[in-house]
């Protein structure tokens, strides 16, 4: 962080105080508050910190309004092509690309903590039959920490280090496995002769009784989802991880809450949410009525998938993800897919019609990767666990940079209070 050049003043009741204004390597500057209720007495007000910085990070970048994404400065789109999912993951967490030898050291390391502690199949079973997926994952990793308790001391930079490489590597596994238990097929060991992408495929889809082959193509798509998803700024999960990690908690129980974050419909369920919306649209020839049910403000109903809480632009994650829609599709003879073709007239239009440009509701990620997940042969249930697998390295690469922080302090926002007033106690006998 660059020290304050300048200052805003803030001028209150009569009183002035100087606010430094401080500046990042890129994006907007932000005005240091933090001694605003020493000095004035007041606090902010801003629901869903849409407006406020609550960290100092230098990890991800976004512009929304270019529509960048940057891990580490590098352009996501280059990372797609050119990268793999585990050099993606070295460089989050250490903050630049790695050397050969750094990067199969890394590969190594992960590759080989891949397993599950024998008794967590005990852990599995005793889920319901009918347990959502993502019920599972958050469960199980939340009860990592009572299996691995040599890497759960945060104030140890080597039980950060192994706690770190050992959610990479195991959350494929349990992802996997909550598939697998949902339904009814028995659990498939990762192989220490597969990439990161084709290891999870294969304890997916692999059965006992004969042998499976991972498409090359397939897996390529898979890793790409991986590394568009694996880190997004401060979103609700990422922040959800940094507030639980600000309490000292250990490192499994702050990646669980982010799990349980991630769940809600408004944040990782949205790919679900879209292609749910797709099959309701069904055909292509139904999409003008659900275009003006779209634009008419007193319709309920709203096109999932379009427009971003942040991106002002094309999501660059979207255009990536479109590739990968057209080669998965290809490869599985599907392109006529009728799915994909309501997505492709809806893509069509938004970036044509002044109503989507005008409130720039351009497509999203997860427009289309919901469309290759089920392509793949995954169903719904199964979107949410699999952005939690993606994303689990940038909540980590968030956590360890929270923890790091000399100036690190537990989280602990403010509030406007309308509730009633101070007021005495009435006998129950008086009421």
């Amino acid at each position: 962080m660059k020290q304050a050049s300048r200052t805003a003043t803030l001028t209150l009741d009569g009183k002035s105080i100087e606010l430094p204004v401080l500046s990042g390597s890129t994006g907007p500057d932000v005005i240091d508050i933090r001694k605003l209720y020493s000095q004035l007495g007041v606090f902010t007000f801003d629901p869903g910190y849409t407006s406020t910085a609550s960290c100092e990070s230098r990890i991800t970048y976004i512009d929304g309004e270019k529509g960048e994404l940057l891990y580490r400065g590098y352009p996501i789109d280059q990372l797609a092509e050119k990268s793999h999912y585990l050099e993606v993951c070295n460089l989050l967490l250490y903050g630049k690309l790695p050397t050969p030898a750094q990067l199969e050291d890394f590969t190594n390391r992960v590759t080989r903590h891949t397993m599950l502690h024998e008794q967590i199949q005990y852990f599995f079973r005793g889920f319901r039959r009918d347990a959502h997926p993502m019920a599972i994952v958050c469960g199980v990793v939340g009860a990592m920490s009572a299996f691995y308790h040599d890497s759960t001391d945060i104030n140890d930079p080597w039980q950060r280090e192994v706690a770190s490489i050992r959610m990479i590597a195991k959350i494929p596994t349990i992802c996997a496995w909550a598939y697998k238990y949902s339904v009814g097929q028995p659990f498939v060991y990762p192989r220490n002769d597969l990439d990161y992408a084709s290891n999870f495929l294969h304890m997916c889809f692999a059965v006992p009784a004969e042998p499976y082959f991972v498409d090359p193509i397939i897996a390529r798509a898979m890793d790409r989802i991986f590394i568009l998803h694996a880190d997004h700024e401060q979103n609700a999960s990422t922040s959800t991880v940094r507030l639980a990690g600000s309490s000292q908690a250990n490192p499994f129980a702050c990646i669980a809450a982010g799990v349980a974050s991630l769940w809600g419909p408004a944040h990782g369920g949205a790919n679900q949410a879209c292609l749910e919306m797709l099959r309701e649209i069904g055909t292509v020839d139904r999409i003008p009525e659900y275009i003006a049910r779209a634009k008419d403000k007193n319709d309920p109903f709203r096109l999932m998938g379009f427009g971003h809480r942040v991106y002002k632009n094309f999501d660059p994650r979207a255009k990536v993800m479109k590739q990968s829609a057209d080669e998965v599709l290809g490869l599985l003879g599907i392109e006529n897919n009728e799915t994909l073709k309501v997505a492709k007239e809806l893509e069509r239009i938004a970036l044509e019609d002044e109503y989507f440009i005008e409130k720039k509701l351009y497509p999203n990620v997860d427009f289309y990767s919901g469309i290759i997940l089920e392509a793949i042969g995954f169903p719904t249930s199964m979107f949410t666990p699999i952005f939690a697998l993606a994303r689990t390295v940038g909540w980590i690469a968030q956590w360890k940079e929270m923890i790091e922080d000399p100036d690190g302090k537990i989280g602990r926002p403010r509030q406007l209070y309308t509730g009633a007033t101070r007021r005495d106690y009435v006998d129950i006998e008086a009421r």
